[in-house]
Formats: structure tokens, sequence, C-alpha cells
């Protein structure tokens, strides 16, 4: 027997199939990897860190929101105060580098930032407000393509959030490290609830080949009991002496930062 298979019917099977992929999680498409950009002032003061706070309070961070960017991080060295090194991290996630691109464009013409932003846009060269800044621009992991916004009832002073720079001898070794992070080390960070806000693969910066992360705590004490949890998880005590991941990091640097109290991270 012949079925005939009208014009009709062939639209509603086609319907039907599309409703079946779009709604399956299995066949859902995945999101892109976000870029991110992270500036680094290094200041020198009291008097540098209060006009930052105001700039980037005030006039910087509002300016970003209104390019629709809702999510801007920025961090103090803990203990600025008394730290012997002091910085302060602005961290900015975009779409694509087009957005980037265009963002810094559009900052440099925006009337309300320079209002806002005067004493910062108009300092005198003897009267800057830092010391020197540097960008570091990173692409997202295919393993946590966008940033996660972490969770706490403590207020942002109280916290600690753990940014950590690894390097690798050779650009293989690096891509290997990165490998090693989206099959098994971004898995145990989110099961053992260490909350990462991003893994990024470093596109430009100043100690290249290298990859970035920062996850966030709710104080310090909470932080090195999740280390020694991460340190005797037996996923991490299987991956760590696989030969196929010897010797893929060369350097680690550990920065401990406090989120401003204006920080949408």
């Amino acid at each position: 027997m012949k079925v005939k298979i009208t014009p009709n019917c062939m639209l509603a099977c086609i319907f039907l199939v599309n409703i079946f992929f779009l709604a399956n999680p299995l066949f859902a498409k995945a999101p892109e990897r976000s870029f991110y950009q992270l500036t680094i002032y290094h200041i020198k003061d009291k008097m540098q860190e209060e006009r930052l706070d105001k700039y980037l309070s005030e006039a910087f961070i509002p300016a970003v929101h209104r390019q629709g960017i809702k999510t801007v991080g920025v961090f103090k060295t803990a203990n600025i105060d008394t730290a012997t090194v002091k910085r302060i991290y602005v961290f900015i996630p975009y779409r694509s580098l087009k957005q980037l691109h265009s963002l810094l464009q559009t900052l440099d013409k925006d009337p309300l930032l320079a209002e806002k932003g005067s004493d910062y846009v108009n300092a005198k060269f003897n009267e800057a407000p830092y010391l020197r800044k540097e960008s570091i621009i990173m692409q997202a992991f295919s393993g946590m393509p966008t940033l996660k916004k972490p969770v706490f009832n403590v207020p942002n002073n109280q916290r600690i959030y753990e940014l950590r720079s690894y390097e690798s001898a050779t650009e293989k070794l690096y891509l290997n490290k990165v490998q090693m992070f989206n099959e098994d080390e971004i898995e145990i960070f989110e099961r053992i609830g260490s909350q990462p806000i991003f893994f990024g693969e470093v596109l430009a910066g100043s100690k290249m080949p290298n990859l970035m992360y920062m996850t966030a705590y709710s104080d310090k004490a909470s932080r090195d009991a999740h280390w020694k949890i991460f340190g005797n998880d037996p996923t991490w005590k299987r991956i760590v002496n696989l030969p196929k991941y010897k010797n893929n990091m060369t350097k680690a640097d550990v920065y401990f930062l406090t989120p401003a109290t204006y920080s949408d991270l």
C-alpha cells in the first residue's frame, strides 16, 4: 500500500521534529564562549584608591551598564590598606571581541562619563589616579563558556575571591593544561562548592602562555577548607599524576582579593 504524503503533512512533520530538537537539552546549542577583559590598576596609596573608587562606581560602571553590560566585577588586593602591593582589578565580560572594541569607542565619546569622571579623566600628569594599568584579554573555557555570579549571604568586604594565573613552558603544554581543566578540574570546583566565577584562556597578556581563573568564598577559612577538600578529591588524585598531564604547568601566581562594595560580582 502506498502512503501519500501531502504538503501539509510534510510541514507538520518538520514542525514536530523542530520542536523535539529545541525542547531536548541533548540537542540544545551550546552557549558561545564569552570574552573577558581584566584591567589591573597598580596604585600607591589611599588617595589613589579613593579616586579610582569614585571614578569606577560613579562614572565608569554606570557607563558600561548603559551599553548593556550588566555585570562588572571590581576587586581589590585583600587587606589593601596594609598590603605592600596594592591593586584594583576590573573584570568585564563580552559576547564578542567586536563588542569589546565597540565599548572602548563608545566610552571615549560618552559625555556623562566625562562629566561624572572628570577628576579621573582630566587628572594632571603629576596627580595621576594610578601608577600604571595593564589589560588582559581572555576567552572563556569551553568547559565553562560564560561567567557565573557567586551567591553569598555575607557582605562583599568579608568575602575572599582567589584569582590564579597558571603559566606553561610551551603553547602545547598550556593547551594540555586547559584540556585538564575542561575534562576534570572545572567539575571538581563546581561539585565541592568553590563557586568558580570564570576560567579564561589568555589571548593577550604579559605572562603567556597562561590561563587565569577565579573562585569565590565567604571568607578565608572557607577558602582553606575548600582547597583541602579539592586536594583530597578522588578525581583530583586520579588525574594529577597521569602521564598525559605531566609538566603542563611551570608557575602559579595566586592573588587573594576582596570585591569592592559596588562590584556586581
